[in-house]
Protein backbone atom coordinates (compact mmCIF):
# COMPACT_ATOMS: atom_id res chain seq x y z
CA UNK A 1 0.00 0.00 0.00
CA UNK A 2 1.32 3.07 -1.26
CA UNK A 3 2.00 5.78 1.69
CA UNK A 4 -0.37 8.53 -0.55
CA UNK A 5 -3.27 6.16 -0.04
CA UNK A 6 -2.63 5.67 3.74
CA UNK A 7 -2.47 9.83 4.60
CA UNK A 8 -6.23 11.45 5.48
CA UNK A 9 -7.14 15.25 6.88
CA UNK A 10 -8.19 15.44 9.94
CA UNK A 11 -8.37 19.03 11.49
CA UNK A 12 -5.51 20.81 10.54
CA UNK A 13 -3.07 17.72 10.90
CA UNK A 14 -2.70 15.65 7.87
CA UNK A 15 -0.90 12.17 9.26
CA UNK A 16 -0.17 9.26 7.94
CA UNK A 17 -1.54 6.03 9.56
CA UNK A 18 0.30 4.56 12.19
CA UNK A 19 2.65 1.70 10.66
CA UNK A 20 1.33 -1.09 13.01
CA UNK A 21 3.29 -2.18 16.02
CA UNK A 22 6.48 -0.09 16.52
CA UNK A 23 7.18 -2.88 19.86
CA UNK A 24 5.95 -4.21 22.87
CA UNK A 25 7.79 -3.59 26.29
CA UNK A 26 7.35 -6.08 29.21
CA UNK A 27 8.96 -7.37 32.33
CA UNK A 28 11.21 -9.71 33.17
CA UNK A 29 12.75 -10.55 36.69
CA UNK A 30 15.44 -12.67 34.79
CA UNK A 31 17.49 -11.56 31.54
CA UNK A 32 19.68 -14.27 31.11
CA UNK A 33 16.37 -16.70 31.00
CA UNK A 34 14.24 -14.23 28.91
CA UNK A 35 17.46 -14.33 26.81
CA UNK A 36 17.30 -18.11 26.55
CA UNK A 37 13.79 -17.75 25.68
CA UNK A 38 13.71 -15.64 23.23
CA UNK A 39 16.74 -15.70 20.97
CA UNK A 40 17.74 -19.31 21.78
CA UNK A 41 14.02 -21.13 21.74
CA UNK A 42 12.50 -18.61 19.51
CA UNK A 43 15.10 -17.51 16.92
CA UNK A 44 14.80 -13.73 17.80
CA UNK A 45 17.62 -11.85 17.81
CA UNK A 46 18.96 -9.86 20.54
CA UNK A 47 19.00 -6.88 18.94
CA UNK A 48 19.88 -4.28 21.15
CA UNK A 49 20.83 -4.64 24.99
CA UNK A 50 20.71 -1.28 26.29
CA UNK A 51 19.32 0.67 29.61
CA UNK A 52 16.00 1.82 30.79
CA UNK A 53 16.62 5.81 29.81
CA UNK A 54 14.34 6.34 32.86
CA UNK A 55 16.16 4.14 35.63
CA UNK A 56 19.84 3.75 33.93
CA UNK A 57 20.79 0.42 36.40
CA UNK A 58 17.97 -1.30 34.70
CA UNK A 59 18.38 -3.25 31.18
CA UNK A 60 16.30 -3.08 28.42
CA UNK A 61 16.68 -5.65 25.28
CA UNK A 62 15.51 -5.83 22.50
CA UNK A 63 14.53 -9.04 20.63
CA UNK A 64 13.28 -8.48 16.84
CA UNK A 65 14.35 -9.52 13.34
CA UNK A 66 18.07 -9.90 11.92
CA UNK A 67 18.17 -6.12 11.68
CA UNK A 68 15.96 -5.07 15.11
CA UNK A 69 13.23 -3.53 12.85
CA UNK A 70 10.22 -1.48 14.32
CA UNK A 71 7.30 -4.38 14.10
CA UNK A 72 9.03 -7.45 15.10
CA UNK A 73 10.45 -5.94 18.30
CA UNK A 74 9.75 -7.04 21.74
CA UNK A 75 11.54 -5.93 24.45
CA UNK A 76 11.99 -6.68 28.83
CA UNK A 77 12.95 -4.40 31.38
CA UNK A 78 15.05 -6.22 33.85
CA UNK A 79 13.74 -5.97 37.56
CA UNK A 80 15.80 -8.89 39.32
CA UNK A 81 13.22 -8.71 42.02
CA UNK A 82 10.16 -8.40 40.64
CA UNK A 83 7.58 -10.17 41.91
CA UNK A 84 5.21 -12.47 39.01
CA UNK A 85 2.78 -10.04 37.74
CA UNK A 86 -0.88 -10.87 36.60
CA UNK A 87 -2.65 -9.26 33.75
CA UNK A 88 -5.88 -7.65 33.97
CA UNK A 89 -8.11 -4.83 33.13
CA UNK A 90 -6.13 -2.07 31.33
CA UNK A 91 -3.02 -5.04 30.72
CA UNK A 92 -2.10 -6.81 27.48
CA UNK A 93 -2.48 -10.46 28.22
CA UNK A 94 -1.46 -12.07 24.61
CA UNK A 95 1.47 -10.96 22.36
CA UNK A 96 0.43 -12.33 18.44
CA UNK A 97 3.41 -13.26 16.34
CA UNK A 98 3.01 -14.00 12.56
CA UNK A 99 4.48 -16.88 10.40
CA UNK A 100 3.93 -17.10 6.92
CA UNK A 101 2.40 -20.98 6.59
CA UNK A 102 0.50 -23.67 8.22
CA UNK A 103 3.87 -25.78 8.21
CA UNK A 104 5.67 -23.65 10.34
CA UNK A 105 2.58 -23.58 12.69
CA UNK A 106 3.15 -27.35 12.71
CA UNK A 107 7.08 -26.58 12.86
CA UNK A 108 6.44 -24.70 16.35
CA UNK A 109 4.62 -27.05 17.78
CA UNK A 110 7.00 -29.20 17.27
CA UNK A 111 9.63 -27.42 18.80
CA UNK A 112 8.07 -25.31 21.75
CA UNK A 113 6.91 -29.37 22.52
CA UNK A 114 10.43 -30.52 22.42
CA UNK A 115 11.36 -27.87 24.86
CA UNK A 116 8.68 -28.92 27.46
CA UNK A 117 6.60 -25.38 26.57
CA UNK A 118 3.00 -26.40 26.77
CA UNK A 119 1.62 -25.04 23.66
CA UNK A 120 -2.33 -25.46 22.57
CA UNK A 121 -4.02 -24.63 19.19
CA UNK A 122 -7.31 -22.71 19.63
CA UNK A 123 -9.79 -20.78 17.39
CA UNK A 124 -6.99 -17.73 17.03
CA UNK A 125 -3.35 -20.09 16.75
CA UNK A 126 -1.20 -21.82 18.96
CA UNK A 127 -0.94 -20.28 21.97
CA UNK A 128 1.60 -20.67 24.91
CA UNK A 129 3.38 -18.48 28.10
CA UNK A 130 7.42 -17.76 28.61
CA UNK A 131 8.58 -19.01 31.43
CA UNK A 132 7.52 -15.75 33.67
CA UNK A 133 4.10 -16.26 32.65
CA UNK A 134 3.80 -13.81 29.22
CA UNK A 135 0.88 -14.75 27.06
CA UNK A 136 2.17 -15.68 23.58
CA UNK A 137 0.78 -17.03 20.41
CA UNK A 138 1.16 -17.84 16.98
CA UNK A 139 -0.83 -17.23 14.01
CA UNK A 140 -0.58 -17.67 10.59
CA UNK A 141 -0.54 -14.29 8.25
CA UNK A 142 0.05 -13.88 4.59
CA UNK A 143 0.32 -10.00 5.18
CA UNK A 144 3.93 -9.97 4.13
CA UNK A 145 4.59 -7.16 6.10
CA UNK A 146 8.86 -7.58 4.95
CA UNK A 147 9.97 -8.72 8.01
CA UNK A 148 13.85 -9.75 7.71
CA UNK A 149 13.85 -12.97 9.95
CA UNK A 150 16.41 -13.64 12.36
CA UNK A 151 18.90 -15.77 11.51
CA UNK A 152 18.75 -19.60 13.63
CA UNK A 153 20.86 -22.66 12.70
CA UNK A 154 18.02 -24.65 13.70
CA UNK A 155 14.75 -22.60 12.37
CA UNK A 156 14.24 -22.83 9.10
CA UNK A 157 14.04 -19.64 7.32
CA UNK A 158 10.34 -20.33 5.77
CA UNK A 159 9.49 -21.01 9.68
CA UNK A 160 10.92 -17.72 11.30
CA UNK A 161 8.76 -15.90 13.20
CA UNK A 162 7.78 -12.51 10.90
CA UNK A 163 7.07 -9.86 13.86
CA UNK A 164 4.42 -8.91 15.28
CA UNK A 165 0.94 -9.55 14.58
CA UNK A 166 -1.35 -7.73 17.82
CA UNK A 167 -2.26 -7.92 21.00
CA UNK A 168 -5.20 -8.83 23.04
CA UNK A 169 -6.05 -6.54 25.90
CA UNK A 170 -8.48 -6.82 28.63
CA UNK A 171 -11.32 -3.95 28.93
CA UNK A 172 -14.16 -3.68 31.43
CA UNK A 173 -15.79 -1.74 28.78
CA UNK A 174 -14.26 -2.34 25.12
CA UNK A 175 -16.18 -0.23 23.18
CA UNK A 176 -15.20 3.01 24.30
CA UNK A 177 -11.48 1.81 23.77
CA UNK A 178 -13.03 1.11 20.58
CA UNK A 179 -14.18 4.32 19.50
CA UNK A 180 -10.72 5.71 20.92
CA UNK A 181 -9.25 3.37 18.64
CA UNK A 182 -11.47 4.44 15.29
CA UNK A 183 -11.32 8.05 15.81
CA UNK A 184 -8.81 9.43 17.22
CA UNK A 185 -5.72 7.01 16.37
CA UNK A 186 -7.38 5.96 12.85
CA UNK A 187 -7.50 2.39 13.43
CA UNK A 188 -9.80 0.15 10.94
CA UNK A 189 -12.19 -3.02 11.74
CA UNK A 190 -10.64 -6.12 10.60
CA UNK A 191 -11.29 -9.88 11.30
CA UNK A 192 -9.16 -9.38 14.38
CA UNK A 193 -10.28 -6.42 15.79
CA UNK A 194 -9.05 -3.28 15.28
CA UNK A 195 -5.72 -2.67 13.11
CA UNK A 196 -3.03 -0.06 12.44
CA UNK A 197 -2.84 -0.17 8.73
CA UNK A 198 -0.11 1.97 7.07
CA UNK A 199 2.12 2.18 4.45
CA UNK A 200 4.06 -1.00 5.56
CA UNK A 201 3.03 -3.01 8.00
CA UNK A 202 -0.64 -3.67 9.93
CA UNK A 203 -1.21 -4.74 13.18
CA UNK A 204 -4.10 -5.53 15.24
CA UNK A 205 -5.50 -5.04 18.95
CA UNK A 206 -8.63 -7.18 20.20
CA UNK A 207 -10.09 -6.53 23.90
CA UNK A 208 -11.47 -9.37 25.50
CA UNK A 209 -13.89 -8.48 28.62
CA UNK A 210 -12.88 -8.39 32.11
CA UNK A 211 -13.33 -6.74 34.98
CA UNK A 212 -10.94 -7.63 37.68
CA UNK A 213 -7.70 -5.05 38.09
CA UNK A 214 -3.64 -7.29 37.35
CA UNK A 215 -1.07 -6.55 39.01
CA UNK A 216 2.52 -5.81 37.14
CA UNK A 217 5.52 -7.16 37.63
CA UNK A 218 7.53 -10.00 35.53
CA UNK A 219 5.77 -11.39 32.79
CA UNK A 220 3.50 -8.52 32.21
CA UNK A 221 3.48 -5.67 29.42
CA UNK A 222 3.88 -2.45 30.15
CA UNK A 223 3.33 -0.98 27.28
CA UNK A 224 2.38 -1.33 23.56
CA UNK A 225 4.11 0.79 20.45
CA UNK A 226 2.82 2.14 17.43
CA UNK A 227 5.07 3.20 14.59
CA UNK A 228 4.86 6.66 13.25
CA UNK A 229 6.51 8.33 10.58
CA UNK A 230 9.63 10.88 11.70
CA UNK A 231 7.62 13.81 10.42
CA UNK A 232 4.60 13.13 12.10
CA UNK A 233 4.90 12.53 15.64
CA UNK A 234 4.29 16.28 16.77
CA UNK A 235 0.89 16.44 15.05
CA UNK A 236 0.45 12.50 16.62
CA UNK A 237 1.04 14.44 20.23
CA UNK A 238 -1.44 16.83 19.12
CA UNK A 239 -4.31 15.28 18.45
CA UNK A 240 -4.22 12.94 21.25
CA UNK A 241 -4.17 15.56 23.60
CA UNK A 242 -7.45 16.87 22.28
CA UNK A 243 -9.13 13.60 23.36
CA UNK A 244 -6.22 12.50 26.29
CA UNK A 245 -3.08 13.59 28.23
CA UNK A 246 0.16 12.53 26.38
CA UNK A 247 3.10 13.30 27.52
CA UNK A 248 5.23 15.98 25.72
CA UNK A 249 7.29 14.42 22.31
CA UNK A 250 10.67 12.38 23.99
CA UNK A 251 13.47 12.28 22.68
CA UNK A 252 14.78 8.42 23.48
CA UNK A 253 17.89 8.46 20.72
CA UNK A 254 16.81 5.24 18.73
CA UNK A 255 13.46 7.02 18.29
CA UNK A 256 11.27 10.29 19.52
CA UNK A 257 7.73 9.49 21.24
CA UNK A 258 4.75 10.02 23.31
CA UNK A 259 3.10 7.87 25.74
CA UNK A 260 -0.77 8.07 26.78
CA UNK A 261 -3.34 5.97 28.06
CA UNK A 262 -6.25 5.22 26.05
CA UNK A 263 -9.73 4.49 27.71
CA UNK A 264 -9.37 1.05 29.20
CA UNK A 265 -6.04 2.46 31.16
CA UNK A 266 -3.63 0.60 28.39
CA UNK A 267 -0.35 2.12 28.07
CA UNK A 268 0.28 3.39 24.39
CA UNK A 269 2.77 5.21 23.09
CA UNK A 270 3.71 6.53 19.77
CA UNK A 271 7.11 6.23 18.94
CA UNK A 272 9.17 7.60 15.39
CA UNK A 273 10.39 5.02 12.96
CA UNK A 274 13.96 6.17 12.76
CA UNK A 275 16.46 6.28 13.36
CA UNK A 276 16.46 2.83 14.59
CA UNK A 277 18.84 0.70 16.46
CA UNK A 278 20.88 0.35 13.88
CA UNK A 279 22.35 4.41 14.84
CA UNK A 280 25.51 3.81 17.13
CA UNK A 281 26.32 0.05 15.93
CA UNK A 282 26.60 -1.90 12.84
CA UNK A 283 23.76 -4.17 11.84
CA UNK A 284 26.28 -7.01 12.03
CA UNK A 285 27.14 -6.71 15.29
CA UNK A 286 23.74 -5.69 17.05
CA UNK A 287 23.06 -7.26 20.93
CA UNK A 288 26.63 -8.02 21.46
CA UNK A 289 27.65 -5.03 23.62
CA UNK A 290 26.10 -2.68 25.68
CA UNK A 291 25.05 0.34 23.78
CA UNK A 292 24.02 3.16 25.56
CA UNK A 293 22.52 6.78 24.38
CA UNK A 294 25.12 9.84 24.03
CA UNK A 295 23.84 11.30 27.34
CA UNK A 296 24.25 8.58 29.54
CA UNK A 297 27.66 7.66 28.08
CA UNK A 298 29.71 9.54 30.33
CA UNK A 299 27.82 6.92 33.24
CA UNK A 300 29.42 3.96 31.65
CA UNK A 301 31.35 2.07 34.23
CA UNK A 302 28.97 3.23 36.43
CA UNK A 303 25.75 1.18 34.64
CA UNK A 304 27.87 -1.54 33.37
CA UNK A 305 29.36 -2.16 37.29
CA UNK A 306 25.60 -2.51 38.43
CA UNK A 307 24.22 -5.11 35.46
CA UNK A 308 24.85 -8.90 35.61
CA UNK A 309 26.90 -9.69 31.95
CA UNK A 310 24.84 -11.13 29.79
CA UNK A 311 25.93 -13.77 27.24
CA UNK A 312 24.39 -13.62 23.22
CA UNK A 313 23.63 -17.28 22.18
CA UNK A 314 24.81 -16.29 18.72
CA UNK A 315 28.62 -16.08 19.55
CA UNK A 316 28.18 -19.75 20.03
CA UNK A 317 26.73 -20.13 16.41
CA UNK A 318 30.23 -21.55 14.01
CA UNK A 319 30.41 -19.15 11.28
CA UNK A 320 28.57 -21.89 8.95
CA UNK A 321 25.45 -20.98 10.51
Amino acid sequence: MAARTTRRARGTDALIQLDGIHHISATTADAACSVDFYARLLGLRLAKKTVNQDEPTVYHLLFGDEAGSPGTALTFFEYPNAARGVAGVGMVHRIVWRVATRDAMSFWYQRLSSAGVRAEVDDHGLTFEDPEGLGLEITVSDHGDGALPARHPEIPPACALQGLAGVRIFSADPETSERFLAETLMFTRSDEGFEARGPTRRSFVAYDELASPGRGGAGTVDHVAWTSEDQDIEAWQRRIAAVAAPTPVLERFYFRCVYFREPSDALFEIATRGPGVTVDEPLETLGDALSLPPMLEHRRREIEATLRPLSNPRRGWTAEN
